[in-house]
């Protein structure tokens, strides 16, 4: 048996699974303590099967608290800098762009040294070792411990980062390090702001996996826990350590695996109704469809691995406001759903409240709704609800064709009859905790985006290369080395690259190494 944990901004769910049975599912309130909310979910979820948690094999929990942090500029490390890239570069610094209060949480520490490559691999200038040692020694003096290594091409050569690394260790062996070329992609300033964003959360990563860790073992739960990344898949508790960062999403997706699990479809748009937005994707052989653009997160740009989502401020817990033109949301009573809507004694009408003086949902004292919110108000309402559930739907497609459409998630009670542009519309059973259900039956995951020059290389020597990196870091981060499955493999020929250079992108999924 195993456990699936979501927590998100307004509940946490929690399901508890034998095999592909789902066994018990729960919903509880997220407290401001997320792990407090997870052990009070686990043990709900426990006592609802009647399970004893000798019987629990694995945990899978998605947390939001590193996106919290990152985004509210709370609990981050001060963080060293280090660029291989002079002589070129010099004139667009790290941290360009970046919030001040941002730079000013995690410090102005900045490093330029000779290095980098062009985008053929030649070199730009030599490693210099004396630049590194006396950057390293500054960074020892001013007591910083997380540091962020970039360099210009990386992902076509790592080795001058890895490098710089060792030298680091060397000098300071508790210093938690980053390479950019592990996290990000083609791309110096994005992929090296994904670097400084999981250095920041270097020593919070070690806090949080601790506190899950000691959580489960109050629990009397001594297992293997893991950690959902924002590709579907999950991580090990160690590699989270390392890269806190492939956390962020992560919530979204493990409500789109959930919506395919629980749908049996593979090709789909899933809409995930919360309690304040509602999140809409798009499943692609299963697995959410990834981004192919840039994305902002808390004011930075980065290019790492991050799901298609859009977000739109529609929950239920969305305050509804009647006077004059009617007005739903963006703001929500969040998680104080249970003590400001009409339904549970409150005086804030929200959608939850419509959905319940519509019919659609029996909960709270429903005769108190009826008699304070007035048909027109509740029909008005009601059409606006469906029409921007129709506008983001359509904002996800990528034809005029009408598409299948998966409605998950505890505020899904909101949509109440067919949608336009929607083939079918589908509601499975435990819809409302498909978000603990995903992160339940997820696999991990290993991914690699580099670029070849097939003429020196060969294609299939290249394709080769790449899944056998992407199987690596499937297996580091917790996968099966006898379950490798390539689940996605892209070329993308670089039109301002020499005529053979192809950047290529694989994808590996493995079951659980028990």
């Amino acid at each position: 048996m195993r456990i699936g944990v979501d927590v998100g901004g307004t509940n946490t769910d929690a399901a508890l699974m034998d095999g592909t049975r789902v066994v018990a599912s729960v919903k509880s309130p997220t407290t401001k303590d997320i792990a407090s909310g997870v052990i009070s979910s686990i043990r709900k979820v426990l006592q609802e099967a009647r399970t004893e948690p000798s019987a629990i094999k694995t945990v899978m929990i998605g947390t939001t608290q590193f996106t919290n942090a990152f985004v509210e500029r709370k609990r981050l490390s001060e963080v060293a800098v280090m660029r291989l890239a002079l002589p070129a570069t010099e004139s667009l610094p790290p941290l360009t762009d970046w919030p001040q209060a941002l730079v000013g949480a995690i410090g102005r520490h900045v490093y330029f040294i000779d290095g980098g490559y062009e985008f053929d691999g030649r070199e730009i200038a030599p490693f210099n070792e004396r630049q590194v040692r006396a950057a390293v020694r500054n960074i020892k003096e001013l007591g910083i411990r997380a540091v962020a290594i970039s360099s210009v091409f990386s992902p076509i050569n790592s080795t001058m980062e890895e490098r710089a690394r060792d030298i680091v260790l060397q000098e300071i062996p508790e210093a938690r390090v980053t390479l950019a070329s592990d996290i990000g992609r083609i791309g110096l300033i994005e992929r090296e702001n994904a670097a400084v964003m999981n250095a920041s959360l270097a020593d919070l990563s070690a806090q949080v996996v601790g506190s899950f860790r000691d959580a489960l073992k109050n629990l009397g739960i001594n297992v293997p826990f893991y950690i959902s990344q924002n590709d579907g898949t999950l991580m090990s508790a160690d590699y989270v350590e390392r890269y806190p960062v492939l956390t962020f999403a992560s919530g979204p997706t493990n409500s789109m695996r959930g919506a395919a699990y629980l749908s049996g479809l593979k090709e789909a748009i899933v809409v995930d109704i919360g309690g304040t937005t509602s999140d809409v994707g798009v499943l692609s052989h299963g697995f959410p469809r990834e981004s192919s653009v840039p994305v902002d997160i808390g004011g930075v740009r980065t290019n790492f691995r991050m799901p298609d989502i859009l977000a739109v401020g529609l929950g239920g817990g969305s305050i509804v406001r009647a006077n004059g033109t009617l007005t739903i949301g963006p703001d929500s009573v969040g998680y104080r759903l249970l003590e400001e809507a009409l339904a549970f004694g409150g005086n804030t009408l929200t959608a939850t409240d419509i959905a319940v003086a519509a019919g659609q949902a029996v909960i709270g004292d429903v005769a108190r709704v009826k008699r304070m919110v007035s048909k027109d108000v509740v029909n008005a309402a009601l059409d606006q609800i469906h029409r921007t559930a129709e506008e983001a739907i359509d904002r996800m497609k990528t034809s005029v064709e009408d598409v299948p459409v998966v409605l998950v998630g505890g505020g899904s009670i909101l949509i109440s009859r067919d949608l336009k542009g929607v083939s079918e519309l589908h509601v499975p059973a435990r819809s409302a905790e498909a978000n603990a259900i995903g992160a339940a039956i997820a696999q991990v995951g290993g991914e690699t985006d580099r670029v070849f020059r097939y003429a020196e290389s060969g294609r299939e020597a290249a394709l080769a290369s790449a899944m056998r990196e992407a199987e690596e870091k499937a297996i580091a981060a917790g996968g099966d080395p006898a379950a490798l499955k390539v689940v996605d493999v892209e070329e993308l020929p670089m039109s301002y690259g020499p005529g053979d250079a192809v950047r290529v992108r694989a994808k590996v999924v493995s079951d659980l190494l028990q």
